[in-house]
C-alpha cells in the first residue's frame, strides 16, 4: 500500500485570489516583498490584509507559489515574519535563510537588500 501524502491537494481559491497568486509567483529566488506591496501591484492599494489571507488559504497545499517571499512590512525600510505560530514563522525563516536572505537580530529584513521589486522597496524607507 502506497503511503499518502502529507499534505493535501491545492483546492480552488476564492475568486480574486488567483491574481495575487500570479504576482507572488513572479517574486524571484533570494528576493522578498510585503503584504502591502503585492496589494499595490495587484491595484488593490488598500488590500494587504486580503493578500494575507489568500497566502494563508495555502498552508498544507501542495502548491507553486513561494508564499514565503512575502513579509509584514516594519517601519524604516525593514520587513519580517509576520505568522504568530512559531513553528511556521521558523519555517519561513528558514526557507528564506536557504534562499540566502539575511535577517538582522531582531529577525527584520532590509528590503533596500532584499526587497521585490525594486522600485517599492526604496519608496518603503
Amino acid at each position: 500500500m502506497r503511503a499518502r501524502p502529507k499534505t493535501k491537494p491545492a483546492r480552488s481559491a476564492p475568486a480574486g485570489w488567483g491574481p495575487i497568486y500570479a504576482i507572488v509567483r513572479r517574486v524571484p529566488r533570494g528576493r522578498v516583498t510585503t503584504y502591502g506591496a503585492i496589494a499595490a501591484l495587484g491595484g488593490k492599494p488598500r488590500g494587504a490584509r486580503q493578500v494575507g489571507y489568500a497566502l494563508a488559504a495555502l498552508r498544507g497545499t501542495r502548491n507553486d507559489v513561494p508564499w514565503q517571499r512575502v513579509l509584514g512590512a516594519r517601519p524604516r525600510g525593514l520587513a519580517a515574519v509576520s505568522i504568530l505560530d512559531p513553528m511556521g514563522a521558523a519555517v519561513q525563516q528558514k526557507l528564506l535563510e536557504d534562499e540566502g536572505i539575511a535577517f538582522d537580530a531582531r529577525g527584520r529584513v532590509a528590503l533596500e537588500r532584499y526587497g521585490w521589486p525594486r522600485e517599492l522597496a526604496r519608496a518603503a524607507r
